[in-house]
């Protein structure tokens, strides 16, 4: 019997929970990979999106999310647009977008690619950091650099999409209640009166983007977004999403 692949998967979910703290400083952090003359890589080839891994919810005063189907599925249609749009605007080549099977097997060749891109996305979160490379991930100047591979079994992929890259995506956007808002605004005012800073947050827009050569298993570029805005649910809002996610893609 065929497991359903999980859509919310737990590698995503503590991706996700890393990016607070890892870009508390910047809104995102794009990385492209290096080839042996020492030179950023650009793409050199078609562009196949998969499925995007997306899920928004709404914050309950509580502070619980609550995922919210239809916006989901409204942001992951918006979203795939907008990326078509903007690798449109660059002349990069695509292929069709590439769904993943809902009864794909997660212990299958392709289902352990998806996988493991999701391990490979954590450990660049936590050690493409200054300071936190790992020893075997500098540069000769001691900086961070974007070497990573998900191996050859990526050709799997490459194969039942037609295409030379992958662009892999997960987002998580949540959105304040009517509840939360107040609340919040009750605590701005109660740590104003204290003397002290109050807040106990609202809505946050967090995602991950990797895009892989799917001839060789390199992970070519690499962003995270972190913010307090953004919004997957309009067209035009989702569109700024991209084009912060996709910062720097080398096309």
């Amino acid at each position: 019997m065929t497991a359903r692949f999980p859509r919310g998967r737990f590698a995503t979910a503590f991706v996700l929970a890393l990016l607070g703290s890892a870009c508390a400083a910047a809104a995102t952090r794009p990385s492209t990979a290096t080839g042996e003359d020492g030179r950023p890589l650009r793409i050199d080839g078609t562009v196949v999106l998969v499925e995007p891994d997306i899920e928004l919810s709404l914050i309950t005063t509580g502070g619980l999310p609550e995922p919210r189907e239809a916006w989901s599925r409204d942001a992951r249609r918006f979203y795939a647009d907008a990326v078509r749009a903007h690798l449109a605007a660059a002349n990069t080549p695509q292929a069709p977008d590439f769904d993943i099977p809902d009864d794909l097997d997660p212990d299958s060749r392709l289902g352990q690619v998806v996988r493991l891109n999701e391990a490979v996305a954590l450990s660049i979160s936590q050690f493409l950091l200054p300071g936190g490379a790992l020893a075997t991930k500098r540069d000769a100047a001691g900086r961070p650099r974007l070497d990573w591979t998900l191996g050859e079994g990526v050709a799997e992929l490459g194969a039942a999409s037609d295409a030379d890259y992958a662009l892999f995506t997960y987002v998580r956007d949540s959105y304040a209640s009517g509840g939360r808002t107040a609340l919040r605004v009750f605590g701005f005012i109660a740590g104003a009166a204290m003397g002290t800073g109050l807040d106990i947050g609202g809505g946050q827009q967090h995602g991950i983007a990797t895009l892989v050569d799917l001839r060789t298993g390199k992970v070519v570029w690499f962003n995270q977004l972190a913010r307090h805005s953004g919004d997957l649910r309009e067209p035009d809002e989702a569109r700024k999403t991209v084009d912060r996610l996709l910062e720097d893609l080398p096309l």
